[in-house]
């Protein structure tokens, strides 16, 4: 599932500011965890609580930024978390374009904020039915959070790969919900079509059955006639 960059970062913050944290998380890559030195934290004790939005956005070290392509791509083509391994542009290049090649290769991915064709898609790739519809929920923590225009570019900024990814995973998200859609309308109109047919051949069968019905009835009245 991926979401709008923007709505991810501000529901992350939220969720970073209530106490949450990701120290369990080995973040491996080519076998080894990184080093202090490759990732930092960006804060000192047990957890962030209370962190500002400003103070977020501003560790250099937040792995909030940019999540979606980080965690869609194959880090090991960039040298993991270590930094040095190229240039920054050649980094960034080579991230994006791994995250989209994985997403495109998945059978399938949704977006939150189409739920409803993500349900279909889902049902329509694993031939599977969920037992209730899924619900658009549009007010979010996210939303609930008022930022000013020049916030939100900051915050598009700072997740400026995740934005790209989004663009290209909403048009192919499209794209995949359409196909579906055409391929749904068509496989109903063969089966509409096959059962036209079918219906057309049951009524030929009957057709000749009735007229010899009718044969013999009269056959049997002239008999009786004749005896009369």
């Amino acid at each position: 599932m991926l979401r709008d960059p923007v709505s991810r970062y501000l529901s992350e913050w939220k969720h970073v500011q209530r106490g949450a944290t990701w120290k369990t998380s080995l973040h491996m890559c080519d076998g080894r965890s990184p080093t202090p030195d490759e990732l930092p934290t960006c804060y000192e004790g047990d957890d962030w609580s209370g962190v500002s939005l400003q103070e977020f956005m501003d560790c250099t070290y937040n792995l909030a930024s940019n999540r979606q392509v980080r965690m869609l791509a194959d880090l090991s083509l960039v040298g993991c978390y270590n930094l040095t391994f190229m240039n920054e542009s050649e980094r960034n290049m080579i991230l994006l374009q791994s995250a989209k090649n994985n997403l495109k290769n998945m059978a399938f991915f949704g977006l939150t904020e189409f739920q409803r064709k993500t349900q279909y898609l889902f049902e329509r790739t694993f031939n599977l039915k969920f037992i209730s519809p899924f619900t658009q929920f549009n007010v979010t923590r996210a939303s609930n959070v008022d930022i000013g225009e020049d916030v939100r570019q900051r915050i598009e900024e700072l997740n400026f790969l995740d934005m790209q990814l989004y663009e290209y995973a909403k048009d192919l998200f499209l794209q995949r919900f359409q196909y579906s859609k055409q391929e749904e309308h068509q496989k109903n109109r063969l089966k509409r079509r096959e059962e036209r047919r079918l219906l057309r051949e049951q009524r030929a069968h009957q057709w000749p059955r009735e007229e010899a019905a009718e044969v013999a009835v009269t056959e049997d009245y002239n008999s009786q006639v004749a005896r009369w």
